[in-house]
């Protein structure tokens, strides 16, 4: 009997689901070494390689049996060979670019533990897709709004969120598209370097995220009398703007975020706040000509910084703070323990606050594998995000779980830790 790959789903599973890997007619006990190739839309290759040991019966199945040492892993991870993708080239980060089509992942099985590995035995390919059939993704460009909106199956109306990505701008779909396939309607927004928005991150209008909040209220599709935000990085202090100023918004979800505003001036009506002083002289640079930026920003707690902190106790949201507790981006614990402090001393709820260890600024969506460092569009130079590859992923696995029971809870009353089966 020849080897052969079994996956399960066999041959598509969507992005955020698990992947059951299985290899069977091999000798017992063989040594082999299991590699996964997955090109991004940009051509970018992401390898992964493990070396395992046949069982007595010559299957060998991820689920049961660890990796020995010497690849990109070891131990008892069935899906390392998906996070532990890590770029032939370095400073690049995976990001899915068009939703609508899948990433092929390619496994490989070769015999031995050897350098450069020994020959092919078997080998299999699969999809990782990103829309559950039905969901619809329909192009907004409504007023000034340039967004996506992705609907679930079915007649809803569902629960609404607005998506928030950082510094990166344009408009990235994949976090909001995989979220709809878990029953929510998700608008992902652009805010600046897309299309007509402005290029640059100097000033932002609370005036445009108001006209997102207004369409969301607004829609047939989408549950009231409130919305949800998620907001990451630069995302999450917008979002915690918006949560102050506008609006309708029950529930606000932060990934790595900030109370403080950053980057730009952010203005609405009457009111302006100033970016966080900065000061470049405190960024650290490595041997291999990586930025630690941790240290550059001001503390909003002292002198004329204060004025960049967003008044969070004017919103009637609540809030979920994601931390990774290695973030090496900005003090994420920091502006938690911060926000946490000043609802509470208006009377506000306390929020809720999730702390990983060993967990880095890039919080994506499960599976995607950890960035440790990469070219940062405000720096000019590949920065450090932080992160320990496995405590990364078991970080993202879980926080895309609080994220989802966050939102279940607060926009559409069911307890926390349900879930909502489609």
């Amino acid at each position: 009997m020849a080897p052969s790959v079994h996956l399960s789903p066999a041959a598509r599973s969507l992005f955020d689901e698990p992947l059951a890997i299985a290899v069977q007619g091999l000798g017992p006990r063989q040594p082999v070494t299991l590699r996964t190739s997955l090109w991004d839309e940009t051509g970018e290759l992401f390898q992964a390689c493990a070396r395992y040991q046949a069982g007595h019966d010559g299957e060998l199945d991820l689920a049961r049996c660890p990796a020995l040492p010497g690849g990109s892993f070891s131990g008892l991870e069935p899906m390392g060979l998906l996070w532990a993708l890590q770029p032939q080239k370095p400073f690049r980060r995976l990001v899915k670019r068009d939703v609508q089509s899948p990433f092929l992942l390619q496994l490989e099985v070769f015999e031995g533990h050897g350098e450069p590995p020994g020959q092919l035995l078997a080998q299999a390919q699969h999809e990782r897709a990103f829309l559950r059939d039905g969901v619809r993704r329909i192009p907004v460009r409504e007023g000034r709004i340039r967004a996506t909106l992705f609907l679930p199956p079915g007649n809803g109306p569902f629960p609404g969120i607005i998506d928030l990505y950082g510094t990166g701008g344009g408009l990235p779909e994949y976090r909001a598209c995989l979220l709809a396939n878990h029953g929510f309607a998700v608008l992902a927004l652009a805010f600046y370097g897309y299309e007509d928005l402005p290029k640059e991150m100097k000033e932002f209008h609370l005036e445009y995220f108001e006209e997102a909040v207004n369409y969301m209220l607004q829609h047939p599709q989408v549950k009231g009398p409130g919305i949800g935000l998620l907001g990451f990085s630069k995302g999450g202090d917008l979002c915690v703007s918006m949560a102050s100023f506008l609006k309708g918004i029950v529930a606000t979800a932060l990934i790595n975020g900030s109370v403080a505003n950053v980057g730009a001036v952010l203005r609405y009506k009457d009111v302006t706040i100033p970016p966080l002083g900065a000061s470049t002289e405190r960024i650290k640079v490595n041997k291999s000509g990586i930025a630690d930026i941790i240290d550059v920003l001001n503390n909003p707690l002292e002198g004329p910084d204060r004025q960049s902190l967003i008044p969070l106790e004017k919103a009637e949201s609540r809030f979920l703070f994601i931390v990774g507790q290695d973030d090496h981006n900005w003090k994420s614990e920091f502006f938690a323990v911060e926000g946490s402090k000043r609802l509470q001393a208006h009377g506000k709820e306390k929020p809720e606050i999730v702390c990983y260890p060993g967990a880095g600024h890039y919080i994506e969506p499960p599976f995607f594998p950890m960035c440790a460092a990469s070219m940062h569009l405000l720096v000019g130079k590949p920065v450090m995000w932080g992160g320990q590859p496995k405590a990364h992923c078991e970080a993202q696995i879980d926080a895309w779980q609080q994220i989802q029971a966050f939102f279940r809870k607060h926009l559409m009353g069911k307890p926390s830790g349900t879930t909502n089966k489609l």
